[in-house]
């Protein structure tokens, strides 16, 4: 009689917990696809704005797709490699253009990504100190970034203007380090505005990111270092760098693509045409698509541009991987 009384309660709790199970699962499976549920519009804008127009792109850079077929460019006949033969034949005019395009495009990436790393990292460990006004002067240095691209580069063309542009004014008129005004927009000088823009836009980037990376590190490091004597330097090459080392190997990469890949800076400072000395690969990329109206060749650069760039990020993220397993051991 007491065993059949302690059987009971035993029986009704498994009988419970088994009709609770199914609704845990349930549950569990609902928190779970709760997440993708949240990212599906975003997914699906993904898939409309990029991956389709980049799939459509490399249809194109298969076809014979010219100004007599713009109407209905599915009627264009197909050329299979003809567009990339032409593109990396150089030997002819049109793969010696886009070599030497692509020669200008990566000195100009290597530069200015170097530059805005430097600054943006300089300005970030002199902020860390407290001082009056520092808030101030974080604001300003953040300027550059926040404002438009459009303005503050059509800003740019009339500073660089020849006659009456503020650099010539203060480089020959006031500072005298210069013979005569120079031609900023042309020629070869063109590559240093060209650089010039871009580093003034994209150092606060740098100098934001790797502020925010120095706030993870322990400030005891650096008092432990300076009462075992270390100086300035010292702490910057023992202790800051070794801790940016995971920030900077993103904020590389990304200054790198996104200066790679800049359309807009040149297309405003210069026009459609822009100088043999800036003549950087997206612009041209787009006048052998929108001016000479052939949009196969264009589409072809466009994929193999697109190539390169995997390349570039596999090779980059391949080695940085290596070196922080490295680093780790």
């Amino acid at each position: 009689m007491t065993t059949t009384a302690l059987k009971e309660p035993v029986r009704g709790s498994s009988a419970g917990a088994a009709a609770r199970e199914p609704r845990r699962r349930t549950g569990r499976i609902r928190r779970a696809g709760l997440p993708y549920l949240l990212l599906l519009p975003a997914l699906v804008l993904e898939l409309l704005v990029h991956l389709v127009p980049m799939v459509i792109g490399i249809v194109m850079s298969f076809k014979e797709l010219t100004q007599f077929y713009i109407r209905d460019w599915g009627t264009a006949p197909w050329s299979g490699l003809s567009n990339y033969r032409v593109s990396v034949d150089f030997d002819a005019p049109v793969g010696q253009a886009l070599l030497h395009s692509f020669f200008v495009t990566v000195a100009f990436t290597l530069l200015s990504v170097g530059l805005c790393w430097l600054i943006g990292t300089a300005a970030a460990v002199y902020m860390q100190d407290t001082f009056a006004g520092r808030g101030l002067l974080r604001a300003l240095f953040l300027v550059p970034y926040a404002l438009p691209v459009y303005a503050a580069v059509i800003t740019w063309v009339f500073m660089f203007q020849h006659d009456n542009g503020l650099v010539n004014h203060v480089l020959h008129d006031q500072l005298h380090l210069t013979g005569k005004p120079s031609f900023w927009l042309i020629g070869d000088n063109s590559f240093y505005a060209l650089l010039t823009v871009s580093v003034w836009k994209g150092w606060p980037f740098a100098f934001l990111i790797v502020m925010a990376g120095l706030q993870n590190i322990p400030r005891e490091l650096y008092e432990a270092a300076a009462l075992d004597g270390a100086g300035m330097w010292q702490q910057i090459r023992r202790i800051t760098l070794p801790s940016l080392r995971p920030v900077n190997q993103v904020l590389v990469l990304v200054l790198f693509l996104w200066t790679f890949n800049d359309f807009n800076t040149p297309y405003v400072l210069f026009g459609k045409s822009a100088p043999e000395a800036a003549d950087l690969i997206s612009v041209h990329i787009y006048q052998a698509s929108f001016v000479t109206w052939n949009f196969g060749t264009g589409s072809a650069m466009s994929v193999l541009l697109l190539l390169f760039l995997l390349v570039v990020t596999g090779v980059y993220l391949a080695l940085t991987s290596r070196g922080r397993r490295a680093g780790d051991v």
